[in-house]
């Protein structure tokens, strides 16, 4: 099973020494998550109806190899764990150059936002389930 996203690298995606900015990394990893979302029937304005939203505690984004402007680029996401009831995630996004190599890996940690209490909250059901059904994220060997 996939869920990976095909990108072109543009011209704001880069930085003044050529390559792809810090923050391009998380943005595209985070443009992939909202299309999964979107594909299991979570998109904004069902996100608005629910009066609920994902939120992050950490992102982490190790650099391996260079991108640069035009090319083309890969982007999944893995479920590294989740808690039971699905209130709280990890997901690791594996950014991939067209030739096959890793250029990052971008690990968010988040959980879901009740938008009008400001607090924490247990997601639907069908929402914490979608979540499962995600491909597991598995450690490279070294």
């Amino acid at each position: 099973m996939t869920n990976a996203i095909t990108y072109r690298t543009r011209w704001a995606d880069m930085d003044p020494n050529g390559h792809m900015r810090h923050s391009a990394y998380a943005d595209f990893a985070a443009d992939q998550r909202v299309v999964l979302l979107a594909q299991w029937g979570f998109d904004v304005k069902r996100f608005a109806e629910l009066r609920l939203g994902p939120i992050l505690f950490r992102e982490e984004t190790k650099y391996l190899k260079e991108v640069n402007i035009g090319e083309e680029i890969r982007v999944d996401g893995h479920l590294a764990a989740a808690s039971e009831d699905g209130s709280r995630w990890t997901i690791v996004h594996t950014i991939f150059k067209a030739d096959g190599r890793v250029a990052a890996t971008v690990t968010v940690d988040g959980a879901w936002l009740d938008l009008d209490r400001r607090k924490l909250t247990v997601p639907p059901t069908e929402l914490a389930e979608a979540f499962k059904s995600m491909p597991v994220y598995e450690t490279p060997v070294k």
